[in-house]
């Protein structure tokens, strides 16, 4: 088997016109006559005798045998490029026409298959071409070449051309690159260089990005706008091909979305990717607690325990060991290690504290009003209290007779104290509200919970807020409320501890605490009223908590393109109301290429923020359709990348000879393979017919003129 015919050379044969019996004869007697004319010394007998040879060589039927070549079945690849960035400006559909004339042409030409694959792209990785075309199942030693069908935006450009494109005997194979497009385009790339996953409420994170404008030359100036949630937008001028710093104030805990958006590339390409989303987690600094115990008791073990196991909590705990009011003979120092610092921490670092806790707390002289009534100050201005009252609650020196009154989410009259053994309760509230909805237990409908049982609570006269438990008699057992800026949460019972002993089977204590005291410090997740918004797969999910009982009305959506329309709500759960949209973009693009922007939902005076993330953030990238990336191993390969505006300019399909060239004007080629055809050869004539009479007549006529010359 060989590529051409340079390597293969004629055989001689014959084909006699006659018996070799009879060509034996006619030997015979010209020789004879040859003999009896030389005997005589017969003039012109050598030019007869040449007559009679070149008859008998024509005879005899001599000829050049000539191998025959036939072309051998061929291979070629053509990867049609399905990748997200085909999406822009119709290069998808043009690539399509382009393979259908393609492959219209190479069914026009004998022995050639041509294999399409499809590249997809956008699965975290770009576009990979070369992968693609590794993993078309051919048949060994017959690949011809590949045609790529592309905007030139591949991610697994080689450096050099792959091996596959070496034939057997070394010669080239080509790789056309056909691009979907008119010629080189520009785009403008907004790129997050750095961005902190957490940033501490209160400080400032700093985001790093670099806008650059591909396709051009030098540095431009820009516009950079920052939208950070409710706030209004702000813009700052940055210049292209340089890193700038952007200050983002951490204002609340929780997700926080920041979008950035550069001003458009006149005549880029798109503007998809001139936009990004930064998803910061405020989170709080370490969490400062003060605990103060009233009298040592089962609970406060429960308490510290608890928030000594939070790492982020800084515990401040004090335990009253005896009121002021009693004295048992035991000496001070026995009592305490260091004196109540109460001026201290009710004045001079109480706004430093996140929670306060009061646990079993009852005044008698031991903090003076005025640090009460600073507490109460504490609260209105955003601080959190939680209380756990027993009886002390309802005895001389209670909290509510005191300015902290002012504060209190509930009144307990002297004398209010239940002892009887009852079980917990979630009210109606209680099943909805986050702080005890889904607790281990809890009860589901009718079902009484399986919680441990409790043997006293305080009967509040009256109360505000909201009421979360129940307690003997459905009298209120949790009461939360907001005071001003801050929350305050009672417990009207000393007996929560029971559960951590596991009494009658125990209860979700720790969860419980644990909610308290981060609905106090104001945790997003733990808020009665939220909004949440997600995007995943390109769907848009509203979720909706919602302490009342009727159904909230429709949330209203806002696009990134400023579009609103109203998401009516399902409703799921106790409190809790979902809705769905679909947030693929306006303009149909695949969700491989960009996150869109941010999306708003707004319900009332709550609001949600979401963006989908980047399935493909390799994809995004650049946009444009360009030759700077194929280029190379094209012209590796003897070809070139060729721009391609319509369907109409795709060119005509080829075989050439081997070594000639595989492109020209309007059309692009593969080479012709050629084998050796088994036991065929092409016969040529080395004397022919007109030849032989031609020669034996002139030999006949020299001859005769030799003998008429005697």
């Amino acid at each position: 088997m060989t590529s051409g015919l340079a390597l293969s050379f004629p055989t001689l044969g014959f084909a006699p016109l006659l018996p070799l019996w009879a060509l034996g004869g006619i030997a015979l007697l010209a020789t004879a006559l040859s003999v009896y004319g030389a005997l005589r010394r017969a003039p012109g007998l050598l030019w007869r005798l040449g007559a009679i040879l070149v008859l008998l060589l024509w005879l005899g039927g001599p000829r050049l045998l000539h191998p025959v070549f036939r072309p051998e079945p061929q291979d070629a690849l053509l990867v049609v490029d399905h990748s997200p960035s085909m999406d822009l400006r119709g290069r998808a559909s043009l690539a399509d026409a382009i393979a259908a004339r393609l492959k219209a042409e190479a069914a026009r030409i004998p022995g050639l298959t041509l294999h399409v694959v499809t590249a997809q792209g956008g699965k975290g990785q770009g576009t990979r071409l070369f992968d693609a075309m590794d993993q078309a199942d051919l048949p060994q030693g017959r690949f011809a070449g590949a045609i790529l069908v592309t905007d030139g935006m591949d991610h697994d450009v080689p450096a050099a051309l792959p091996p596959r494109f070496r034939a057997a005997d070394g010669s080239t194979l080509p790789l056309h690159v056909l691009l979907t497009g008119k010629g080189e385009e520009t785009d403008r790339r907004l790129t997050i260089l750095q961005a902190p996953p957490f940033a501490i409420v209160g400080q400032t994170a700093t985001v790093r990005v670099r806008i650059d404008d591909l396709g051009t030359s030098g540095s431009h100036s820009a516009s950079l706008t920052i939208r950070e949630g409710n706030a209004p937008p702000r813009t700052v001028t940055v210049r292209t091909g340089v890193p700038q710093d952007i200050a983002v104030p951490i204002t609340r805990p929780g997700p926080m979305l920041v979008g950035l958006s550069v001003s458009p590339l006149t005549g880029e390409v798109s503007e998809l990717n001139n936009r990004d989303v930064v998803r910061i987690n405020g989170v709080r600094d370490r969490l400062k607690v003060l605990l103060v115990s009233g009298t040592p008791n089962q609970g406060e073990r429960v308490w510290r325990s608890l928030l000594k196991s939070d790492p982020s909590v800084d515990l401040v705990h004090f335990t009253i060991l005896r009121p002021p009011d009693k004295d048992d003979g035991t000496p001070l120092s026995d009592l305490a290690l260091i004196p109540f610092p109460i001026k201290e921490l009710f004045q001079d670092r109480i706004r430093q504290f996140d929670l306060i806790i009061l646990d079993g707390f009852r005044n008698t002289g031991i903090v003076p009003l005025e640090y009460l009534e600073n507490i109460a100050d504490y609260v209105k201005g955003g601080g959190g209290l939680l209380l756990t009252a027993g009886p002390e609650f309802a005895e001389e020196g209670s909290l509510e007779n005191t300015p902290l009154e002012a504060v209190l989410p509930a009144h307990v009259p002297q004398g209010g104290v239940e002892v009887a053994r009852f079980t917990a309760d979630l009210t109606a509230l209680g099943r909805r509200h986050p702080v005890t909805a889904g607790l281990p237990g809890a009860p589901q409908g009718s079902t009484p919970p399986g919680w441990g049982p409790w043997y006293r609570a305080l009967r509040s006269d009256t109360h505000q807020g909201e009421v979360l438990m129940s307690g003997p008699q459905e009298m209120p057992l949790l009461v939360l409320n907001r005071v001003q800026k801050g929350r305050v949460a009672l417990i009207l019972s000393d007996q929560m501890w029971l559960w951590s002993r596991g009494e009658g089977g125990g209860g979700p204590q720790a969860e419980l605490l644990r909610r308290l005291a981060h609905w106090l410090m104001k945790e997003p997740e733990l808020e009665e009223n939220q909004l949440q918004a997600d995007i995943e797969n390109g769907t848009l999910t509203v979720t909706r908590r919602s302490a009342g009982a009727e159904t909230p009305p429709a949330a209203i959506v806002t696009s990134p393109d400023g579009t609103h329309q109203p998401l009516a709500l399902t409703r799921r759960g106790d409190g809790l109301y979902t809705g769905v949209l679909r947030a693929d973009g306006s303009s149909g693009l695949s969700p491989g290429i960009w996150p869109y922007g941010i999306w708003t939902v707004r319900d009332g005076d709550l609001t949600a923020f979401a963006a989908p993330q980047a399935s493909d953030p390799v994809e995004r990238q650049d946009l444009r359709a360009t030759a700077e990336r194929l280029g190379p191993v094209a012209r590796a390969s003897g070809s070139a990348p060729l721009w391609i505006g319509a369907a109409a300019d795709a060119p005509a399909l080829r075989q050439v000879a081997a070594g000639d060239a595989v492109r020209g004007s309007g059309w692009i080629g593969l080479p012709r393979r050629m084998a050796r055809a088994a036991a065929e050869l092409r016969p040529t004539a080395l004397l022919p017919a007109w030849a032989a009479m031609a020669a034996a007549l002139a030999l006949l006529f020299i001859g005769w003129r030799r003998e008429g010359r005697r």
